[in-house]
């Protein structure tokens, strides 16, 4: 018995596990990677929110306001021209033909305008939608103990009838008409 102790000693026991360790060097331990992985996005997450956890002045809403007016302006500035085009071809063509004497250079300037704001608010509505979902991200751990602790105040969950009723459910309140009704029965 003392060989057969002593091989599964050397393999299983006495505070290094042979087998263990040698696995480890062909396949990743799991629950340790698991805990790197976590503490790489924890770091990635804070470093996320204290770039971009930053408070919106009134001035910045005012010209984020102001910045929102060229889309909606141009896209039913489009479809109020189709509307004069129906009702008042005239009118239309007077105003059309007022456009043909626009040079061309004109227009790809303005086209490369429009083409830069239109990129530009993309980018930034794309920046703000990522720190929105970094901000959110930050908030998973509280979350999940928020329900957790929800969870534990079910009427099925195990433990909460051990739970310690609130002191303030237990006081009993003044009563003045009972205060009343008890002096005039202990005076009769």
């Amino acid at each position: 018995m003392g060989m057969i102790e002593r091989v599964l000693t050397l393999m299983f026991g006495g505070g290094a596990n042979l087998l263990r360790d040698t696995a480890e060097v062909f396949h990743e331990n799991a629950e340790a990677g698991a805990a790197r992985d976590h503490a790489r996005a924890e770091a990635a997450l804070s470093q996320f929110s204290a770039e971009f956890g930053q408070c919106r002045s009134r001035f910045d809403v005012l010209i984020d306001g102001i910045n929102r007016l060229p889309r909606p302006l141009l896209a039913l500035g489009t479809i109020g021209l189709i509307v004069a085009a129906m009702i008042d071809p005239i009118w239309f063509a007077e105003r059309m033909q007022g456009l043909a004497l626009v040079p061309e250079a004109l227009w790809w300037l303005m086209g490369a305008v429009v083409s830069f704001y239109f990129g530009a608010r993309h980018q930034l509505k794309n920046q703000q939608f990522q720190r929105d979902v970094t901000a959110n991200m930050a908030r998973v751990p509280q979350v999940v103990a928020n329900i957790d602790a929800l969870r534990d105040l079910r009427a099925d969950s195990p433990g909460v009838a051990a739970a310690p009723l609130a002191v303030a459910s237990m006081a009993v309140d003044a009563n003045p008409a009972l205060e009343e009704w008890r002096r005039q029965r202990a005076v009769a």
